[in-house]
């Protein structure tokens, strides 16, 4: 006798709200729902020292604004905490709802890589997927471990890997103007 095939649970934006305020990140791609811990001191020294440059850069030229860790609900489905993210101040009022949410894409969106093979599986792979299809125009994978940045750019429809850069390099985008930042000064 065949059993029916179960259809795996599909978690949306609502039931988060049913989950406690306990300290750990709730996230949801594609319906599937992701719990980490606090990240490690060094995930968020990175953090810390990829947001300052920006908000610097971005203070000097008032064209969009840095935050950290902000919420991204792109919709039922799709609810996500990325590490970092810049938006444009042209795009920012049209990405925040009442709650002061973003219900979109950023320009960009940076993740730092948390330990554990699970951890850089779903920064690599369905973030990737889920940001490039979302719209967002460059996405950095910044590993502080290795020291190095994974550049993603838009190219046609999809975040295709422009650039890995290590500890002698500068990063800079076509999105942030004029904007550099030495790779060594973000893990020392």
């Amino acid at each position: 006798m065949n059993q029916p095939i179960s259809e795996r649970v599909r978690w949306t934006t609502a039931d988060l709200e049913l989950f406690p305020d306990n300290g750990n990140r709730y996230e949801i791609i594609d319906g599937e729902l992701f719990v980490t811990k606090a990240p490690h001191w060094n995930h968020q020294k990175t953090c810390v020292r990829i947001i300052t440059p920006l908000h610097i850069w971005s203070q000097a030229t008032s064209l969009g604004q840095v935050v950290p860790a902000p919420g991204i609900i792109f919709g039922d489905n799709d609810n996500v905490i990325p590490d970092v993210v810049w938006a444009s101040n042209e795009i920012l009022p049209l990405l925040l709802d009442e709650a002061g949410h973003l219900t979109g894409a950023p320009e960009l969106v940076v993740e730092v890589l948390s330990v554990g093979s699970e951890n850089e599986k779903r920064d690599r792979e369905l973030k990737l997927k889920l940001y490039s299809s979302r719209g967002v125009r460059e996405y950095w994978i910044v590993d502080w471990r290795k020291q190095q940045v994974e550049v993603y750019r838009r190219e046609q429809a999809s975040l295709k890997l422009v650039a890995t850069l290590f500890n002698g390099d500068e990063l800079s985008s076509p999105i942030l103007p004029d904007f550099t930042c030495a790779i060594a000064l973000l893990f020392t």
